[in-house]
């Protein structure tokens, strides 16, 4: 079994930042990529930013600028740094791991986290 545990949410005024992060435990052999996503209530949950175990980025085009992803793979620890945040970014934060092998050998195509909360004040 695979745990998420997220931390770093919190209540900022606009134009403040924020860090997020998370680490994944359990017998893990491997993840292929770590992200985040978010949902806001009466919204759908939607991709933020994800990271590859290669370093491969992607943002939603409304973070882009914003907002940077990074990991830390030996300590199968993804972080998410949100600077300039803006009401509209107010959402529950989910960390996401993708692709994970664990031992003995069972693979699985995704993990949650139980999200943090962000709330962004005007």
């Amino acid at each position: 079994q695979v745990h998420l545990v997220e931390s770093g949410g919190g209540l900022v005024q606009a134009g403040g930042s924020l860090r997020l992060s998370c680490a994944a435990s359990g017998s893990i052999v491997s993840i292929n990529a770590m992200g985040w996503y978010r949902q806001a209530p009466g919204k759908e949950r939607e991709l933020v930013a994800s990271i590859t175990r290669g370093g491969r980025t992607d943002y939603a085009d409304s973070v882009k600028g914003r907002y940077t992803i990074s990991a830390d793979n030996a300590k199968n620890t993804v972080y998410l740094h949100m600077n300039d945040l803006k009401p509209e970014d107010t959402a529950v934060y989910y960390c996401n791991a993708r692709g994970v092998l664990t031992t003995p050998f069972y693979y699985k195509d995704a993990y949650w986290g139980q999200g943090t909360q962000v709330t962004v004040s005007s």
